[in-house]
């Protein structure tokens, strides 16, 4: 289980380290739509497709990201945290998810041993990661946090919005607003007692 430190510590991906499998994705307009009370059942049907294709490889599935969180508007892709028993075996779920039509876009060893898959249609990133990640325990927290904070809620979709006039790519509007989401990661935290 990873200490208070390491969940609470912002992890960056190593700035060298080129994650991308075949190359980045072509541009795509980042736009924001109302909270679709369908997103919960849309995650349910993907999370049961990948539990049937893994099997006994799925240690633990979790809807995250804005889409779990009711009320919030936010892009209307589906962000799925998968933990795996070792990402570094890619044999043991990347064919399967393939014959999902998943495909592998993102490799990041100094993330977490990060592995980023995406389903163009309807639009999915599913995340792949280890055991006892930090990572997956802050998603799932991040998530908790907006459920039951309005205020807080209220502010992300603030930044989310205020973030999309930027234009670029999704990296730079996720940029735009990650001093937001440190902001709300440092209060849950502190109320947490990790800090």
């Amino acid at each position: 289980m990873p200490t208070n430190e390491e969940i609470t510590r912002h992890h960056d991906a190593d700035p060298n380290e080129n994650p991308w499998v075949n190359g980045p994705p072509p541009p795509e307009a980042v736009v924001i739509v109302p909270y679709d009370p369908q997103w919960p059942a849309r995650y349910e049907a993907f999370a049961a497709q990948i539990r049937a294709a893994l099997g006994d490889a799925v240690l633990g599935i979790e809807h995250v990201g804005s889409t779990s969180v009711e009320g919030l508007a936010a892009k209307d892709v589906i962000d799925i945290d998968l933990t795996v028993p070792d990402p570094r075996d890619e044999d043991l779920y990347v064919p399967p998810l393939e014959r999902l039509g998943y495909r592998l876009t993102i490799r990041e060893p100094s993330f977490h041993q990060h592995r980023c898959f995406r389903l163009a249609e309807p639009r999915v990133n599913l995340h792949v990661f280890g055991p006892d990640c930090a990572e997956t325990i802050r998603h799932r927290m991040f998530r908790d946090w907006l459920r039951t904070h309005d205020d807080d809620r209220a502010l992300y979709q603030e930044a989310k919005q205020a973030a999309v006039p930027g234009g670029g790519t999704v990296m730079d509007y996720n940029g735009r607003k990650q001093q937001t989401i440190r902001d709300i990661y440092d209060r849950l935290f502190r109320a947490a007692g990790m800090r």
